[in-house]
């Protein structure tokens, strides 16, 4: 206790030198009350209870604050730990409020009058405990002037492109694959002779559009796998777009790598200038065609039409030099006036089947009536049976013999398993039959090609 630097050397904070501090009346000093156990006074400087609670006297007049049993007084310093007559509160704002029951031997348990608001004391006020959820000190006070930020309505997922492309039931998703697939085992090849008409070379861009009146007759799948022999054999740029007005399927047969559709194109087409700005908006088979997806959204109340078509078609013409286009059902929609008016060749998709033979037969009368009688005797159709194995109850020979008298060629597509699930469409995982028929069919369509 006697060592130097003790807290009894520390400054005097006893009640007289408080009071003197703020210029009170000292009242008549009482005689000391208490001793230690040893006999002696505790006094001043001896941290003593009898200078904090009055005595026996004194009880009946005065109410008595609580006694402390470790005998301090209240001229210990002040210590935020402390807490027998210091109240330090640091949690809710970080301000500390000291309040002390200093007060002299007569007054020790009367409180000390607070400040009105006609006689504020602001030199010797302590600082009050602010309210919960206060500001720190110092922090400035918002500006009246600026309106807080709208809130975004509970619930609300914000737009960007493509997001319904992640609730697609696509064929990525849905098609389990064999582990000849999975790990890549035995690749087949193409057929060992690639006819040379295949590679002819275009003199500019050229435009190539599969149709039919009929749904359901495999018009994705032959664009894909015409688009993919185009993309494996030639070194050009082949793009795929799904024209559907309603909403198409072309981008469900690819891994997709964008999330934007046709209509996201539209939208974009005045910022658009090369042809990586085009790529953010197109997903790319293993074969290295590119494909334009259509909107699945069902939210989406405004049709793919002519003028969007013709606009994208456009563009892409001035980049790619093969365009394919996936028309939508039936022959009647705003659409197919423009994939008719900008098409250099069409690719009619016919089935061996009643209806899906008849209904391409149909297509061929509309076609003719409309003003396109030159474009249907250049056309090529595709009887194709990969949706099934209907072709041994049908007389697949009769079909084709009819189809030949009113185009220039007809290829006729087996079934195959591998396209019949109406996944992705990779010629190196087709029998050997479906993928010669798909080379035939390319190169008959690249015969056109020299024509300009």
């Amino acid at each position: 206790m006697d060592e130097p630097g003790h807290w009894t050397d520390a400054p005097d904070y006893s009640p007289e030198e408080w009071r003197t501090g703020r210029g009170e009346h000292l009242p008549a000093a009482g005689a000391p009350k208490g001793e230690g156990g040893d006999g002696t006074t505790r006094g001043e400087g001896q941290g003593g209870a009898g200078d904090a609670h009055p005595g026996p006297a004194d009880d009946g007049d005065l109410p008595t604050a609580p006694a402390t049993d470790d005998g301090s007084d209240s001229d210990r310093p002040a210590d935020p730990e402390y807490d027998g007559n210091v109240r330090a509160d640091t949690e809710d704002d970080g301000d500390v409020t000291a309040a002390a029951t200093t007060a002299d031997p007569g007054e020790a348990a009367l409180p000390d009058p607070a400040p009105t608001a006609s006689e504020p004391d602001a030199e010797h006020s302590l600082p009050q405990p602010a309210a919960t959820g206060a500001r720190p000190a110092g922090a400035a006070d918002p500006d009246p002037a600026t309106p807080p930020p709208p809130a975004e309505p509970a619930g609300a997922p914000a737009r960007r492109i493509g997001w319904a492309a992640d609730r697609e039931l696509s064929g990525e998703r849905l098609v389990r694959r064999t582990a000849r697939e999975r790990f890549r085992v035995g690749l087949r090849r193409a057929p060992a002779h690639v006819p040379d008409a295949l590679r002819t070379p275009l003199l500019r861009s050229h435009r190539i559009a599969v149709l039919s009146l009929k749904g359901g007759v495999s018009k994705t799948t032959t664009t894909l796998a015409l688009g993919a022999v185009l993309a494996r054999e030639r070194a050009d740029r082949v793009v795929a777009v799904d024209a559907n007005p309603d909403s198409g399927t072309l981008g469900r047969r690819v891994p997709r790598q964008s999330g934007a559709t046709v209509r996201d194109l539209v939208t974009a087409i005045p910022g658009l200038r090369t042809y990586m700005d085009i790529r953010a908006f197109t997903s790319q088979a293993p074969s290295g065609l590119e494909v334009i997806a259509n909107d699945s959204d069902p939210a989406v109340s405004q049709i793919f039409g002519d003028q969007d078509y013709r606009r994208v078609v456009e563009l892409l013409s001035g980049h790619y030099p093969i365009v394919l286009t996936d028309s939508g059902t039936g022959m009647l929609h705003d659409t197919m006036r423009g994939i008719l008016d900008l098409s250099d060749q069409l690719v009619v998709a016919a089935t061996p089947s009643v209806d899906g033979a008849s209904s391409a037969s149909v297509t061929f009368d509309w076609l003719a009536a409309h003003g396109y009688e030159e474009k249907a005797r250049e056309a090529v159709t595709v009887v194709s049976g990969v949706r099934s194995s209907s072709g041994r109850l049908i007389r697949v020979d009769e079909v084709v013999a009819h189809f030949r008298q009113r185009c220039r060629a007809v290829v006729s597509v087996p079934y195959d398993p591998y396209l019949a699930r109406g996944g992705e469409v990779d010629p190196e995982w087709m029998r050997g039959r479906t993928r010669a028929a798909y080379y035939e069919l390319a190169s008959l369509v690249a015969q056109e090609f020299d024509r300009g």
